[in-house]
């Protein structure tokens, strides 16, 4: 790749000219724009001062410990000897004269300047990754780019354990993203990336790139900086030299257990999997050939096509897998992997981001479930998608037209409040197609595992924690239902356990249904009713959030964990109230997450969401049997006062109406409505049996090949077109941009429908990801809809 390669992963914000940020009026796009940045940038603030405040924070013994053990008053770099001799120290010979000099440095002040020096490299990095962005983005996107890839850097788990260990892993690729970016030089960026080699030998697999994209000079420097590094490593520590490269193989044998977890790497892999000996290390080597081939080949063709950056991350990724170790603070090449752009339609391009944001942020325990089937796959979710990214994702090339417009997503026109004392505050919305279901699992994934950990978090992370004050909580709750004559609770309770089919029917009621009926209540909306299931999961996931609200301020004891009121445990039988044995659940569960009960607050939205949803009135009715066999089982069973029934109910009606306030009523039926100049907006009309009439077809038309980038002189005449054409009393049907034959408009698509006065016009989506045209007479979810 020559001069005219690389200026095409220039700095983005050098582009063409623009408005200067605040130049438009107060609440413009501008003006938004702005306040975002400043925002987001103070946010990156307060990251990096916490993430300090952490680390200095932090006991001496127990921070920095890398860099003590290395420089240290006991350190390796200290002692007279071999620097490999404890295994202690995992750097090249190389490093090891770079960090000799700080021996000689205070330590207190080391530790300042080193965690503020790592601070300021995380700060240059996150700047220089923005100023890479793959060519074209738009405005918004390069003036946010910045702030938002340092609060990433921030969050993420590989610069977190660099700051608490102490590493030197963010150099590596800072000095590749600065020879790549950041200079103009072939031999200059071959200096830079030889001297990341010497820190870190899997750096190496960069000089593939650099060669077949045409940068021979760069590749040359490389090699010759590389080995002029080493050269004097070798000169100054001849036995450390020889014990590194030859003895431990490039450091392959150095450090930790390489079967560790914290190895992310094909060979840490494979020795979790049980493999030992020649056998392993003979797969390891085939595998990482063939790894190194196609991931390479794959970063070349990107690096072609104009996106560099992701071509770095593509070898960056290359290397976790081929490294013998690839610890946690060497995984920061997978984050830069964000950058690809993945999906044809805009519903789908938050998926592959989001993705790797979790994998890059969060505990591998929270992404998948603690099943031993899955634990394969928890053990090594950074290793897969690190393969995953470098193998076998389709990242869009800048050549496809999806690249710069994916198929816009469907959305349901605004409309005004139902009732006129409620305001609305619409932040998002109302989508109509079903949303990407792989993003779906993640969110769920990680909000069950949130709302496990806020429930322990309640009461200090153990079952017995706070078990006074849930007490206390528990007499006043017995109180309030003795004074309001609802204290049913013990009198149900042992009605129930000296019944037998009760006690059997209520238990497998209460240990069953809790979660497989949510579920499938989601399951179904998703795939029958995708606009209806946004809905229905909003109101669920508001009701849990202000449920947890519940559980951190207000920890209750259920009446089975009431000492001297007499209550059986009929699930899990007596228990010794200073050690309660409930299996596998003691120690992930919080006893006294009770008020609100969601037990009973899940199954009524069940039951709302089948009561509103369902064509049949036999399955309303099954649909409300559920909440009220619920909460007989909750009290038959011990596990909850009446009262936290009515916590349950107060969080899911609050639920629905943050929804509503925030999204705006749940779409009922749309039908299309075609306009001349722009994407086409959806309607929100209701159907009468008259105008529903013939076979409908499933799922909706979407406007896929529309023009892209319809600029606002297009929209506002499309408009004025319109609303004149409603004047006339005109009946416009209008031609989809992409070939498509506009359906007829349903027969109460007028001037005189519901959601149309006479003379007033349809809302046209003006963004030029608009919505797509829907069939005429087709609801959001492509079925019928009864009337």
């Amino acid at each position: 790749m020559g001069r005219e390669g690389r200026q095409g992963v220039a700095n983005v914000e050098q582009r063409g000219p623009g408005n200067a940020l605040g130049a438009g009026p107060s609440g413009s796009p501008t003006a938004r724009i702005a306040a975002i940045r400043v925002a987001l940038w103070l946010i990156a603030a307060v990251l990096a001062v916490r993430q300090a405040a952490v680390v200095l924070r932090t006991p001496k013994g127990e921070r920095l410990t890398d860099l003590e053990t290395w420089v240290g008053p006991n350190g390796v770099l200290h002692v007279k000897g071999s620097l490999y001799d404890a295994d202690k120290f995992t750097g090249t010979p190389f490093a090891g004269l770079v960090l000799k000099p700080l021996t000689s440095a205070a330590e207190q002040a080391l530790g300042w300047a080193w965690t503020f020096g790592t601070l300021g490299l995380v700060a240059a990095l996150g700047l220089v990754a923005a100023r890479a962005l793959p060519q074209p983005v738009s405005r918004r996107t390069s003036l946010l780019a910045a702030p938002v890839a340092i609060c990433l850097l921030m969050l993420s788990l590989p610069v977190r354990n660099t700051l608490h260990l102490g590493q030197t892993s963010i150099i590596p690729v800072l000095l590749v993203l600065l020879g790549c970016f950041a200079v103009r030089s072939e031999r200059t960026c071959g200096v830079l990336v030889g001297v990341a080699a010497a820190l870190q030998p899997t750096v190496l697999l960069f000089a593939p790139l650099l060669w077949f994209t045409g940068r021979r000079k760069a590749t040359a420097s490389l090699g010759a900086t590389f080995a002029a590094l080493t050269a004097v490593a070798w000169a100054a520590l001849p036995h450390d030299s020889w014990t590194y490269w030859v003895h431990h193989l490039a450091g392959a044998g150095l450090g930790a257990n390489p079967d560790a977890n914290a190895n992310q790497s094909l060979h840490g892999a494979l020795l979790r999997l049980g493999l030992q000996g020649p056998v392993e290390i003979a797969l390891f080597l085939a595998l990482g050939v063939a790894v190194a081939v196609l991931g390479l080949r794959r970063a070349v063709t990107y690096a072609r096509d104009g996106q560099l950056l992701l071509a770095v991350a593509l070898t960056g990724c290359v290397a976790i897998a081929v490294s013998p170790t690839s610890w946690q603070h060497q995984l920061l090449w997978l984050l830069l992997a964000v950058v690809g752009r993945v999906g044809r339609r805009a519903s789908d391009r938050y998926v592959w981001p989001i993705a790797i944001v979790l994998v890059m942020t969060l505990p591998s325990k929270m992404m998948l479930p603690n099943m031993s089937l899955l634990e394969p796959l928890r053990d090594n979710v950074v290793l897969l998608a690190a393969l995953a990214s470098a193998l076998f994702v389709p990242f869009l090339s800048r050549t496809a037209p999806e690249y710069r417009t994916p198929v816009p997503t469907s959305y349901a026109a605004p409309v005004p409040a139902r009732w006129s004392w409620v305001p609305l505050f619409p932040f998002w919305r109302r989508v109509l197609t079903r949303p990407n279901l792989l993003l779906e699992l993640l969110l769920i994934r990680v909000g069950y595992s949130a709302y496990q950990q806020t429930r322990l978090a309640a009461t200090g992370g153990t079952i017995s924690g706070g078990r006074e004050r849930a007490e206390h909580h528990g007499e006043q709750i017995h109180s309030v239902e003795q004074f309001l004559h609802i204290d049913v609770e013990h009198w149900f309770n042992h009605l129930t356990s000296r019944t037998p089919w009760m006690e059997s029917f209520f238990n497998f009621y209460y240990t069953s249904f809790h979660f497989v009926v949510p579920l499938s209540v989601l399951a179904v909306l998703y795939l029958r009713r995708p606009a209806q299931y946004r809905w229905a999961r909003s109101a669920l996931g508001f009701a849990t959030i202000l449920a947890l609200v519940g559980f951190w301020g207000y920890p209750l004891a259920p009446p089975r964990l009431m000492p001297d009121l007499g209550f059986i445990d009929t699930v899990h039988g007596p228990q010794d109230f200073s050690q309660p044995d409930y299996g596998t659940l003691t120690k992930l569960t919080n006893q006294y997450a009770a008020m609100p009960s969601l037990h009973f607050g899940w199954s009524l939205w069940c039951g709302l969401v089948i009561a509103i949803l369902a064509p049949k009135w036999w399955m309303k009715v099954l649909g409300l049997l559920h909440p009220f066999f619920t909460v007989c089982a909750i009290v038959g069973t011990g596990n909850h006062w009446v009262l936290d029934a009515v916590g349950g109910a107060a969080v899911v009606g609050a639920g629905f109406g943050l929804t509503y306030v925030l999204q705006g009523p749940r779409v009922k039926q749309v039908v299309a409505v075609a306009t001349a100049g722009g994407a086409p907006p959806e309607a929100e009309v209701p159907r009468t049996a008259e105008a529903a009439t013939g076979t409908e077809k499933a799922g909706i038309v979407e406007a896929g090949a529309e023009k892209a980038g319809t600029d606002k002189a297009g929209a506002e005449k499309a408009r004025t077109d319109k609303a004149g054409t409603a004047e006339t009393g005109t009946a416009e049907t209008g031609t989809a941009k992409a070939g498509t034959a506009e359906p007829p408009r349903a027969a109460d698509d007028g001037p005189n429908s519901p959601d149309g006065a006479a003379g007033k016009p349809d809302r046209a989506a003006t963004e030029p990801d608009g919505p797509g045209p829907l069939s005429s007479g087709q609801d959001a979810t492509g079925d019928r809809t009864p009337s």
